[in-house]
């Protein structure tokens, strides 16, 4: 199992970049922690999933 934004996910053996294509987040707007290191999104297609993995999915929103 992984935890995604403090859910737990059975998408262990996947890809950052296959999850996120799996979902609704706008790939311009957001960055990725994995186990509380930021991941560049040139490595979004290299980073396999792990068990036990604690994935972070931060959206930026603009404002004032």
């Amino acid at each position: 199992m992984v935890k995604i934004n403090g859910n737990d996910c059975d998408i262990s053996g996947m890809t950052i970049s296959q999850y996120l294509k799996a979902t609704d987040y706008d790939l311009k707007f957001i960055a990725v922690e994995r186990n509380e290191e930021i991941v560049p999104k040139d490595q979004y297609d290299e980073i396999i999933i792990q068990n036990g993995d604690v994935i972070e999915v931060v959206s930026f929103v603009g404002g004032g």
